[in-house]
């Protein structure tokens, strides 16, 4: 008797139990609803524009030879001439960087001939030269080519501290994400709460091509004309979601 009295006062607690939780996690879900329907949520996109600050300036010897030895040897005396002429002009050689260098066989076929025969051969050195001088940039492309380099692989423009321009066009961001808030809030008759929930994203900052035709540095250089350089700017953007609470019941 004891024990069945004990498993039935057992079972009746558990029963109580389980209907307050049962009541409690009702309650909890009828309060969510409301809580989770009663926010505002509004996106903001900023941007800001800078001067880029570097340069960088990608430019190669390409030489010709009956053999691979005298093909590279000519290749290595006309880089040194541009190499020389840039230090000359005032660039760090730490400001100097190959980028790639390559020698290949020439060939030609022959009617008739089914394999093709060996011509000649080809050198190409590929430098890249780095600098803060901006207005220098027309300048310095005229003093290799002029040294000697005739292969000019293009330039790009490049900002090297990013944080500030991420900075401002996320402030833009954050500022058109509350003012849309606000419109929206105005608009259904209600106030802003707390924000409940942030998240950004900025996009990354690339060097900023100039597609500039070879054939036209080739002709400025030629016509002792100085080669024209316009950076430009460049454009960071940021996006910021926001969800807002609204105020009162």
């Amino acid at each position: 008797m004891q024990i069945r009295n004990g498993v039935g006062f057992n079972v009746a607690m558990m029963f109580v139990i389980s209907m307050v939780l049962g009541a409690s996690q009702a309650l909890t879900q009828q309060a969510a609803v409301p809580m989770t329907e009663r926010t505002i949520r509004v996106t903001g996109m900023g941007e800001a524009r800078v001067q880029p600050d570097e340069a960088q300036i990608m430019f190669a010897v390409e030489t010709r030879g009956a053999t691979a030895q005298a093909a590279g040897r000519e290749n290595a005396q006309v880089m040194d001439r541009v190499i020389a002429a840039l230090v000359s002009a005032g660039i760090p050689r730490a400001d100097l960087e190959t980028r790639g260098y390559a020698l290949h066989p020439e060939y030609a076929h022959d009617e008739g001939r089914r394999e093709p025969r060996i011509i000649g051969y080809r050198a190409s050195n590929q430098v890249l030269l780095r600098t803060t001088q901006l207005d220098r940039a027309g300048s310095l492309i005229d003093t290799a080519l002029g040294a000697g380099a005739n292969r000019m692989d293009g330039i790009s423009f490049r900002l090297r501290d990013t944080a500030a321009a991420q900075a401002a066009a996320l402030r833009s961001a954050v500022e058109a994400a509350r003012a849309s808030a606000q419109t929206i809030a105005s608009a259904l008759g209600v106030q802003l709460g707390p924000i409940l929930d942030a998240s950004t994203s900025t996009d990354p900052i690339r060097p900023f091509p100039m597609m500039q035709a070879r054939g036209e540095m080739m002709r400025s250089a030629a016509m002792d004309a100085p080669t024209p350089i316009q950076p430009g700017e460049q454009t960071v953007h940021a996006r910021i979601s926001l969800v807002y609470s609204i105020a009162g019941r």
